[in-house]
């Protein structure tokens, strides 16, 4: 997740393995004065790893050279596999499709540091940009991935379910009503899967800190692919859209504003501009469809980073308020649920839990 400079060195972050290989890449550049005089520079807003900027001096007074090192989250392999990672890394890069591995060292990488901005919260509702994202994430859709082409989606929701009720506490099991979330989730699958989704090479976390625009070409590159797998399209737009409600890079990184979800009229834009992005104009039954489809799959996006939020308390030590975070998806779920999917499953009455300040199912 991407990156606002907080200009501290912080050498001491980076693990001696790491340390080693950056000096040896430096040694082989002709205009660094002292391979061995690495600036650190922590990227703010990862929420899964940290990560570091790297510069050397140089020979002529300025800091040319920039690497990107990734140290990985302390039990964060409960979330992927991080082989699995590695390889959709390996594979995006020598396909063009992002930033080169330079060295892996055993807790972490070292990538080609992209001279390019990362986007900021406001950048995904400006129309320009927006369409140059939709253009992007169909392309990154028709990727041809090596392994299996097959859903994930509904495997890993149960899969970290598991894991969150393990972890958490009975009070919190109670309060997060992960019980109910467990008969949500076989619902959700068989009321949004069906023939006629579009399957695709998704990202799964396609927030604004992922996406990194060149000013000058206007090109966009997509990083980050520790989420990614097949899975229907209309999740991954589904959850990009949801992420709009979120600014990572405030005093209260963790809250949401779902003011900020996008309307009708941005949302029908954003999906035709995908579906003609490979140049065949969809037809307007097409994109009604689609638009459809992935409003009722911000259910399942809620689902998803609910459950993230509670693993992520109880496993990583990322300054991140998860536990509130995953409070705010859970509660979109039950309030967005009865106007997606109607009576559909008898869902249960939502009240107000007055110690967590969240909506809930009545016990």
């Amino acid at each position: 997740m991407g990156a606002m400079e907080n200009v501290n060195n912080r050498e001491d972050r980076i693990p001696a393995e790491a340390r080693e290989i950056l000096q040896s890449m430096a040694s082989q550049w002709d205009d660094v004065v002292d391979s061995k005089a690495l600036q650190v520079i922590p990227l703010k807003g990862a929420m899964t790893n940290e990560v570091f900027q790297i510069k050397w001096p140089s020979r002529t007074g300025e800091l040319s050279h920039k690497v990107l090192v990734r140290i990985y989250g302390e039990g964060v392999e409960v979330f992927f596999d991080r082989d699995n990672e590695i390889r959709t890394f390996e594979h995006m890069s020598k396909n063009g499709q992002g930033p080169r591995l330079l060295g892996r060292f055993p807790n972490g990488r070292i990538e080609e540091f992209i001279h390019a901005r990362t986007l900021s919260a406001c950048d995904l509702r400006d129309p320009d940009i927006s369409a140059l994202i939709a253009s992007k994430l169909k392309e990154f859709h028709e990727l041809d991935m090596p392994g299996p082409k097959v859903v994930t989606l509904w495997d890993r929701l149960r899969n970290w379910l598991s894991t969150a009720k393990r972890l958490s506490t009975p009070e919190e099991v109670n309060s997060f009503q992960l019980d109910s979330i467990e008969k949500e989730i076989p619902l959700l699958e068989k009321e949004l899967s069906g023939p006629h989704q579009r399957i695709g090479f998704c990202h799964n976390d396609l927030q604004y800190g992922n996406i990194m625009l060149e000013e000058e070409s206007k090109s966009i590159t997509i990083i980050d692919y520790e989420y990614a797998s097949y899975n229907a399209v209309a999740f991954d737009i589904a959850n990009h859209f949801c992420e709009m409600a979120a600014d990572y890079h405030t005093d209260t990184p963790h809250i949401l504003d779902y003011s900020k979800y996008p309307g009708s009229e941005e949302r029908q834009r954003f999906v035709r501009l995908y579906l003609s992005s490979s140049g065949n104009q969809p037809t307007e039954s097409e994109v009604e469809q689609l638009v459809q489809d992935v409003e009722n799959y911000t259910l399942a996006s809620h689902l998803f980073w609910g459950l993230w939020g509670i693993i992520s308390e109880h496993v990583n030590e990322i300054d991140f308020d998860y536990m509130e975070y995953a409070r705010q998806r859970f509660q979109q779920y039950w309030i967005s649920r009865p106007k997606l999917l109607g009576s559909v499953g008898s869902p249960p009455d939502v009240v107000t839990d007055v110690k967590y300040g969240m909506h809930r199912v009545a016990v």
